[in-house]
């Protein structure tokens, strides 16, 4: 079982479905992940943030799997904005993987509130990065349309994707929207809201009907409209209920369903990319 591919904006491919790793512990991470590896998972998401770098890289190189068969995303972690701090945790990355490259660096988090609201330049280093060919992608997360707008109009790169938090009680349709306008990917993170759609009367009774989870149901959702998704589990038996999202198969109905679910501003669970200033 594999995830389908979908093309970024920059001629690579990426797999739609993947692994999360967030909250997954860097002793927990070379089982856990080999798990999913052994079930078909071949994107992995991690950051320098979740300190599982090393135990994400072990999974891999322990793995039959050729190397250039995996999707590695990571992440800059937020106090290293900075243009040589970039350079530097990229490389510590690197180091902690176990890799010579990654095939998607991210900026985690946009910080404008922080270092005098200049983004641009982290995201200029990031372009270094890819020049180089150490990181063969490079994207963003949680970045607002103001914020997507800024790099693109001062750059002229746009990322290949904006990895934010989505799912059918918060849409973000703004941002995907904005995504869109630069032919940007959108990533999901927290799709199926942290086991919330388990409650959910609606995405239950579409589960119930074509015999699926809900957790399935509404990654298929997300999907059918062009995200990209990366569940987090360590569980065997849900890594592979998860994967097996690719295979349901969802009437409009269905989706229109889970689309009146969107509660706007107030489904948002994690924290505001405009006032979020985390350094951790």
């Amino acid at each position: 079982m594999t995830a389908p591919l979908l093309q970024m904006n920059d001629g690579r491919a990426i797999p739609q479905l993947g692994l999360g790793t967030f909250g997954i512990s860097n002793e927990a991470a070379p089982e856990a992940i080999g798990s999913a590896i052994e079930a078909g998972y071949r994107h992995l998401d991690t950051a320098q943030m979740y300190g599982n770098e090393a135990g994400v890289g072990a999974a891999v190189v322990a793995s039959d799997v050729p190397r250039a068969e995996f999707f590695v995303t990571t992440k800059l972690h937020n106090p290293n904005h900075l243009r040589d701090d970039v350079i530097r945790s990229f490389e510590g990355s690197l180091k902690e993987l176990g890799l010579d490259y990654v095939d998607l660096f991210l900026i985690h988090w946009p910080l404008p509130t922080l270092y005098d609201g200049d983004f641009v330049s982290t995201w200029r280093a990031l372009i270094e990065l890819a020049d180089d060919g150490r990181a063969r992608s490079i994207g963003v997360s949680n970045f607002a349309p103001e914020h997507l707008d800024r790099i693109v109009a001062e750059t002229g790169v746009a990322p290949v994707v904006n990895q934010v938090e989505l799912n059918p009680w918060f849409a973000n349709r703004q941002v995907q929207q904005a995504n869109a306008r630069h032919r940007v990917l959108t990533e999901a993170w927290a799709p199926i809201a942290r086991g919330k759609v388990a409650d959910s009367a609606e995405v239950t009774a579409i589960a119930e009907r074509i015999g699926a989870t809900p957790a399935q149901v509404v990654l298929r959702w997300h999907l059918d409209q062009g995200r990209i998704v990366f569940p987090k589990s360590a569980d065997p038996q849900r890594q592979k209920q998860n994967l097996a999202a690719t295979e349901i198969v969802l009437t409009d109905a269905d989706r229109a369903t889970i689309d009146t679910l969107d509660l706007g501003p107030e489904g948002r669970q994690g924290p505001d990319p405009l006032t979020f200033d985390w350094l951790g």
